[in-house]
This record gives structure tokens, C-alpha cells and sequence, in this order.
């Protein structure tokens, strides 16, 4: 399962990435970096927006990688699952710098689908 403990690597990185986007648009205080975050409209608003979800999504998929790894789950379909949880993660990073609300939602439940198919074949293994 090395490739799916290479994406619980790769998904503890996206938060800071989504919030670079934030950063990196202007107006940002880093001697207040909340407050300023705060103040931010459109794009940087999304993208700290999409910050705070990914550390949310992180925990509940680092658990069930976790557990695969535990339980000696099927490696093809944890590493699979795992990939594309990353991907549906990007691709809801992406879709919420865009303003696409509706692909927003699709591939966040794309991401959730993969982390409880990922606990299902950890449990059962």
C-alpha cells in the first residue's frame, strides 16, 4: 500500500496549497493572517474556504488508510481508492477557485465515496 500512504502524504499537502492561492492574490498580513484571510473576497475567499475543507477531509481518510494498512486490505483497492480520492480533491480545490458550485459538490462526494469504499475493504478484510 505504498501508494496510498504516498497520498495521505500528498493530502496532508493540499490544505497549504489551496491556501497559497489565497496568499499569493495580495492583501494578505502575515502579522495578522486571520484577520486578513477574513477580509478576502471571490478567489481568495474560495480558496480559503477550500483550505479549511481539505484539513477536514484529511483526518477521516488518514483513519481509514490507517486501518487498510492495519487490517491488510486489498492493496490494489486501497491504492486505487486512495488515488482517486487525490484526484477527486484536486480536481474540488480546482472546482472551487473556479466557482463551479456544482463540480464542487460532485467531486467532494466522489472523495467521501472513496474514503468509505476504503474503510468497507479495510473492515472486511
Amino acid at each position: 500500500m505504498t501508494i496510498a500512504y504516498y497520498c495521505l502524504l500528498i493530502a496532508g499537502l493540499l490544505p497549504y496549497i489551496a491556501v497559497g492561492f489565497a496568499k499569493s492574490g495580495g492583501g494578505y498580513d502575515n502579522a495578522r493572517p486571520r484577520e486578513s484571510m477574513a477580509k478576502f473576497k471571490g478567489r481568495q475567499a474560495r480558496a480559503v474556504a477550500a483550505h479549511a475543507n481539505s484539513f477536514e477531509a484529511f483526518p477521516f481518510f488518514a483513519a481509514v488508510v490507517l486501518l487498510a494498512g492495519l487490517t491488510h486490505a486489498d492493496p490494489l483497492s486501497v491504492n486505487a481508492l486512495a488515488v482517486v480520492f487525490i484526484l477527486a480533491r484536486i480536481a474540488y480545490i480546482g472546482a472551487y477557485l473556479t466557482d463551479k458550485p456544482l463540480l464542487r459538490s460532485i467531486v467532494w462526494m466522489v472523495g467521501l465515496a472513496c474514503v468509505l469504499a476504503i474503510g468497507v475493504v479495510a473492515i472486511t478484510a
